[in-house]
């Protein structure tokens, strides 16, 4: 019998699920502000392109913290019903934002909650949604930064390509939440817990 405290983070789920997909809808209208004030430079165009960025911002703001609440909560699961290490609490949330490791160990984090969640800790199993929905989030975030970087970010192409990647990693994104909320639903469920490990 699971403790009260321990429960898969459905509702937690749920708000990351809505950010993200509000963030991916938000994104689309600001591809599509950027495209028609660069076509047709008015102040009007201006105002709305201005907007739409701020209103995907905040979008932003609340997919971030909601995806991070709920990896955490997720990472304390795997421990509780495991016994397994995945990552101390505050690394998991501290390396999404500290600059190039962040394009490989936060992958990593939500793969060793994905296999305790699943019952293993073993390297391998079913690895592929993960993987797939990192290298498109990966990809999407590589075509922002070069064609900002040179100038380009805002030509008709470069939005359409961007818009694409964004909305494929923000569905891949949203089948990763539910796995993993799943796999600990089902094992809070049916698994007898164990004592998460210390940490140093």
């Amino acid at each position: 019998m699971t403790r009260p405290d321990y429960k898969a983070p459905r509702l937690l789920a749920r708000f990351a699920q809505g950010a993200i997909t509000a963030v991916a809808v938000a994104d689309v209208f600001r591809g599509v502000a950027v495209s028609a004030r660069v076509a047709h430079p008015t102040d009007a165009l201006g105002r709305e392109s201005g907007f739409a960025s701020m209103i995907l911002l905040y979008a932003m703001t609340l997919a971030i913290v909601f995806f991070l609440v709920w990896l955490s909560r997720c990472r304390r699961n795997a421990e509780y019903l495991f016994g397994a290490s995945v990552a101390p609490g505050g690394w998991a949330v501290v390396v999404w934002f500290i600059p190039v490791i962040n394009w490989w160990v936060p992958r990593q984090i939500v793969l060793d909650i994905e296999r305790a969640s699943s019952g293993t800790s073993q390297k391998g199993g079913d690895t592929v949604l993960v993987n797939i929905w990192w290298v498109v989030w990966a990809a999407h975030s590589a075509v922002v930064l070069v064609w900002d970087l040179i100038g380009r970010g805002t030509s008709t192409p470069v939005i359409v390509v961007s818009e694409g990647l964004d909305i494929a990693a923000a569905v891949l994104a949203i089948c990763v939440i539910e796995r993993i909320t799943a796999l600990q639903g089902a094992a809070l469920r049916t698994m007898s817990p164990v004592e998460p490990l210390a940490h140093a």
